[in-house]
């Protein structure tokens, strides 16, 4: 199984909506995809049209009173399962807090489900606390969306560190796989001037041992697309509510382009925007 982290401190940069819509392009492909919702806002069992109220195990269940991971999953879509969470959640973090390897709680559960699933993705919550310290102790990669504006960079410093120490002390095979842009606009140089200097900084980082020295730019960016921000209240994944939009051609570009580690596929129109 393939253990995806989708990880950055600030809200509103499109973690969700990649997660459920990666993992969802995946599915269609006859991927057996699980998703892990670590957010107690609950906005990926919200997306994938389920009400957090209803969740009865999910991830709280699982950290807190080591539900099996497997019963504790529903699924969504054909081939695509969640694990849902819902308000329980504020709580676990201070609930766990005297708990013996609280940090790896999470990764001891999902072993048993290493054979029943291709790949597993975390929505991670939009801060740098327990939970997203069992989620990156349960995962091998991490993807950090990104919006191309000066901010992104400032807060990217940080999340790398962060993500530096949880190799050191918790997960060795920890690494940052790739960058993606999220809300691209190739018409302003901003966009470009920040992709430009993401780029150079991966590339002086290939000859060291950091976690993200092997670290690639996404080739397909996200596009601004209304259609993306119109489906989470439907409770429908993009290729559900406008399967020819933008929004639904970028996100299974990404999918292909992580399943396969290519790019020669890219749409003409996605390379263009890029």
């Amino acid at each position: 199984m393939r253990k995806i982290a989708m990880l950055n401190q600030k809200g509103g940069v499109g973690k969700t909506t990649s997660v459920v819509n990666i993992a969802a392009a995946l599915a269609m492909d006859q991927a057996r995809v699980v998703v892990a919702d670590f957010d107690p806002q609950a906005h990926l069992t919200i997306h994938l049209g389920v009400e957090p109220d209803n969740v009865e195990m999910g991830t709280y269940k699982v950290l807190t009173d080591s539900v099996d991971f497997t019963q504790a999953v529903t699924m969504a879509r054909p081939n695509l399962w969640l694990l849902g969470a819902n308000i329980n959640l504020v709580g676990a973090e201070s609930e766990l807090v005297s708990v013996v390897g609280r940090e790896t709680i999470f990764r001891e559960a999902v072993v048993a489900a290493e054979d029943k699933f291709d790949y597993m993705m975390i929505d991670c919550p939009p801060s740098l606390g327990l939970l997203t310290l069992n989620a990156l102790a349960a995962v091998d990669e991490v993807i950090i969306p990104l919006q191309p504006h000066f901010l992104a960079l400032q807060g990217l410093g940080k999340l790398l560190q962060t993500i530096s120490l949880v190799s050191k002390r918790i997960n060795p095979s920890l690494r940052v796989s790739g960058i993606l842009f999220c809300m691209f606009d190739s018409r302003t140089s901003l966009s470009e001037e920040v992709k430009n200097d993401i780029q150079n900084f991966l590339d002086n980082a290939r000859d060291t041992d950091c976690p993200w020295k092997d670290a690639r730019i996404i080739p397909t960016a996200v596009r601004r697309n209304i259609k993306l921000a119109e489906s989470p209240s439907y409770g429908k994944t993009i290729f559900e509510y406008e399967p020819n939009c933008h929004g639904s051609e970028d996100y299974r570009q990404i999918a292909r382009f992580l399943r396969n580690g290519q790019t020669e596929e890219i749409s003409e129109q996605t390379a263009a925007d890029l």
